[in-house]
Formats: C-alpha cells, sequence, structure tokens
C-alpha cells in the first residue's frame, strides 16, 4: 500500500500540502480538517479524497480538541 498523496486531489492541493510540509499521507494524518481547510488551494474535494485515501491505509486525520 502506498503512502503517497493521492493524485486526484490537484496539483493546487498537492503543492499547497507540500509547501506545508505534507508529504505523504502519514503527516496529513497528523493534521485536523480545520489545518487543512485553512491551507489556502485545499478545499473540500482535496479533504474528501485524502480523507477516502487515509482510510484506505487505516489512518484518519487528527480529531480537534473542543475548547473550553
Amino acid at each position: 500500500m502506498s503512502d503517497e498523496l493521492p493524485p486526484s486531489m490537484g496539483k493546487v492541493a498537492l503543492r499547497a500540502l507540500e509547501a506545508h510540509g505534507v508529504l505523504r499521507l502519514r503527516d496529513a494524518a497528523a493534521l485536523t480538517k480545520d489545518e487543512l481547510r485553512g491551507m489556502h488551494g485545499v478545499g473540500p474535494k482535496a479533504i474528501r479524497v485524502l480523507t477516502e485515501a487515509l482510510a484506505e491505509q487505516g489512518l484518519g486525520l487528527k480529531v480537534a480538541r473542543k475548547q473550553k
């Protein structure tokens, strides 16, 4: 199984992730959805594709802690 980011996310999203040091699926698993949404170029489709690819690897996005 590949740990590479899925190319179906689109070039803009891939470049945005790479600019933030996210080069592999395991890197993305350390981020929350909100952190991904905050990256210019990473939209809903990219997050969905990324979430599906992580699930195939038995991984998921980091869960954000609720603020008090």
